[in-house]
């Protein structure tokens, strides 16, 4: 058996055509239950009253703050938006009202680090073709029962952009995803479409250069996973996912990767990072 983590000739075809692949048992049930149990201690030291900050893929602009832009080399939490009443109080315990947390949490975080910074990822990223590769953010994506909220369609590299374009999503479910609780849709192929818009930091925020074209669901395809499963996702491919409406949630480790050798990170991307950050190796 070659290196847990190397893409085969096929899947590599696979990937390259569909602009995506699903790679199953990607992670053990002894490294889900580890990221698992360490978030459950980091949402316990939590104090929610220190932000209110909610995510939205919909309209950052007016969310926007220093908490936003500082996550990029912290541990942050952002909350739903259908996590507060009127009053701007939690309806539920915060534990069920988070949206993510992010986007440092593969640096900061041992548990997190060690996963991030695996063997398997690292091989994965080289045999993607990555001559340097960085992980530039991490999320946890909880994707909360009754109120987790849609992500609308995009691509990766609108938000993370180097010239030439590298970014890859690995998005591992330490849930199992379905239709009924939030799993990603995508459509296959969007990848050789080409990038839509940017989102762009600007002197008042950021903002999408573009407004975002209108999609066909009917050209979407559920990726349903187990969880321990990875999804691999091209940084043009064009992805979403819905609201969980179920009684069950989907947690989800999500890191996005682009490479720094033979490319340059734009200098307007949203993260603008103080400290560089230390590539994977070959191993």
């Amino acid at each position: 058996m070659g290196i847990v983590g190397n893409l085969t000739p096929q899947q590599r075809q696979s990937f390259d055509s569909q602009g995506f692949i699903v790679i199953e048992s990607f992670a053990s049930t002894e490294e889900i239950e580890a990221m698992r149990k360490r978030m459950d201690e980091l949402l316990q030291d939590f104090d929610p009253t220190e932000t209110a900050s909610i995510f939205s893929t919909k309209n950052q602009l007016k969310l926007t703050n220093e908490y936003f832009y500082e996550s990029a080399e912290k541990i942050s939490f952002f909350f739903e938006e259908k996590a507060f009443d009127d009053n701007g109080n939690l309806k539920q315990s915060k534990e069920l009202s988070i949206n993510k947390v992010g986007h440092a949490l593969h640096e900061i975080d041992p548990v997190f680090k060690e996963f991030s910074c695996s063997e398997k990822v690292s091989s994965l990223l080289f045999s993607l073709g990555y001559k340097s590769p960085v992980v530039i953010q991490s999320m946890y994506i909880f994707k909360q029962p009754g109120i987790g909220g849609e992500v609308t369609p995009h691509q990766d590299n609108s938000f993370l952009y180097t010239e030439p374009k590298t970014c890859t999503g690995l998005w591992l479910a330490l849930e199992d995803a379905t239709v009924v609780n939030g799993c990603l849709w995508a459509i296959p192929e969007s990848q050789k479409n080409g990038l839509v818009r940017r989102f762009i930091r600007g002197e008042d925020g950021v903002y999408f250069d573009n407004p975002s074209p209108s999609y066909d669901q009917k050209d979407f395809v559920p990726i349903e996973v187990k969880a321990g499963s990875l999804v691999v996702i091209h940084g043009d491919l064009i992805h979403q996912s819905f609201e969980n409406q179920s009684s069950n949630s989907r947690h989800a480790y999500s890191l996005h990767v682009v490479d720094t050798e033979g490319c340059k990170w734009a200098e307007d991307n949203w993260i603008q990072r103080k400290v560089k950050p230390e590539p994977l190796y070959a191993s």
